[in-house]
């Protein structure tokens, strides 16, 4: 069997995931090389906490040179300049190209931060999307504390991951408090969903009850089916949508400090490829996680083209949760396996999702199987307990990481328990 070239793009929670479970199945008989543009591993959950200081840099990053080169995976730190499918080529920004036989695209997103004017951290607004972001976040916030005032947080039109939005707003929260000064601070939350615990799932449970409970605890007014028309000094502009997308109300938003997640879309290394890709630049997959022109290009993650659930008045997308994309990482190796090995591939990720949203001092889980309704299993829960366990799945995970590992025995047992499978 001639040895192959497998290419892993993107060393996030799928990107770092796919070669471990690569290596796993594959052993030593072909060469794993992960590509990716930064020179670390960002556990990107912790990221809301990192905003408000409870976490530093360095303690949810792993250097990817040292750690690959633990486990026999190449590593190559570059940009992806353009996909050159036809060729099996990556051409990079540093001039350089990257062969391969078999490439996943785990690069998750890019993103689309200036399709508002004034919206990101180059312009009047903070992000947790990156450990980076989340380190400038932190530096603006402690710079508000000394002068506080209102807080406007949310998800603009768009964006498809809205856990991360909910969970700053509460951290936020949390932390003001701790500080003595949250009597300071009226707080908004603006999200594109048509109401708060949507989650571009249509809900989960109750956690429509459940999180509006959060913020009317936490003296957190909200604003749904908002659509951010721009963001200067100080103040944001939001049209309020009606259910039938006509506009309800126009609201200024005055702020000193603010937090919104931006709209994602594909890398501008694969945009516009035809067959590759959606219009919004993400990747095409069958049930097997395989782009259908070219057969052995497959898509995890964040990158993927998932269609989303049901038509909103403001645009939402649909959020691909840590187990959802470890199970298109697992389907993913089984079905590059049995490509090598001749064979047609079987595997089929269960897309279930599973997860953990901190508010500092509670939280609320959620398990959806699978992700998208109608469910078998269709269940939220809240408590202290949801904090500390999504302190000890962020040890539990880098710990994997630095393992090169990406089950252990008592993971198994809990998710058997959840009735939580990774294949159909």
């Amino acid at each position: 069997m001639k040895k192959a070239d497998i290419v892993v793009l993107g060393a996030g929670l799928g990107g770092i995931s796919m070669v471990f479970d690569l290596k796993a199945e594959l052993g030593k008989d072909h060469r794993i090389v992960l590509v990716n543009k930064t020179e670390s591993f960002q556990f990107t959950p912790s990221n809301p906490w990192v905003g408000v200081g409870w976490r530093q840099k360095g303690d949810i990053t792993i250097e990817l040179a040292p750690l690959m080169a633990k486990h026999g995976i190449d590593f190559i730190q570059a940009s992806a300049k353009k996909l050159v499918p036809e060729a099996n080529k990556i051409e990079m920004e540093d001039g350089g190209s990257v062969d391969y036989d078999y490439l996943i695209i785990a690069t998750g997103p890019e993103l689309a931060f200036d399709e508002i004017e004034g919206f990101g951290p180059d312009g009047y607004t903070q992000s947790v999307c990156t450990v980076d972001h989340a380190v400038q976040a932190n530096a603006a916030f402690e710079a508000f504390c000394a002068d506080p005032g209102p807080i406007v947080v949310g998800a603009a039109q768009g964006a498809s991951c809205y856990g991360p939005a909910y969970e700053y707003a509460m951290i936020l929260d949390k932390e003001l408090r701790n500080r003595k000064i949250r009597d300071k601070v009226p707080m908004t939350f603006v999200t594109a969903e048509p109401y708060i615990g949507h989650l571009g799932l249509g809900g989960v449970g109750d956690t429509k009850g459940m999180l509006e409970h959060e913020m009317r605890q936490r003296s957190v007014r909200w604003i749904t089916n908002a659509k951010v028309e721009k963001v200067e000094a100080g103040i944001m502009s939001v049209s309020e949508l009606n259910d039938d997308g006509s506009e309800k109300t126009k609201h200024q938003l005055d702020f000193k400090y603010s937090m919104m997640l931006p709209a994602f879309r594909g890398i501008a290394a694969v945009r516009d490829i035809e067959g590759l890709v959606n219009p919004r630049g993400f990747i095409i997959v069958d049930k097997h996680q395989r782009n259908p022109k070219y057969p052995n290009i497959f898509g995890i993650g964040v990158a993927i083209a998932i269609a989303p659930m049901e038509k909103t008045p403001v645009p939402t997308g649909v959020p691909k949760t840590g187990y959802m994309i470890e199970s298109m990482v697992l389907a993913t190796a089984k079905n590059i396996k049995a490509l090598l090995a001749g064979s047609e591939p079987e595997e089929e990720a269960t897309w279930n999702a599973f997860c953990l949203a901190d508010f500092g001092d509670r939280g609320v889980a959620f398990l959806a199987q699978p992700q998208n309704p109608p469910r078998n299993i269709n269940w939220a829960a809240e408590g202290m307990w949801v904090h500390l366990a999504k302190v000890a799945f962020e040890k539990y995970f880098l710990h994997k990481v630095r393992k090169g590992i990406t089950e252990t025995y008592y993971e198994n047992a809990v998710m058997k328990l959840l009735a939580m499978h990774k294949l159909k």
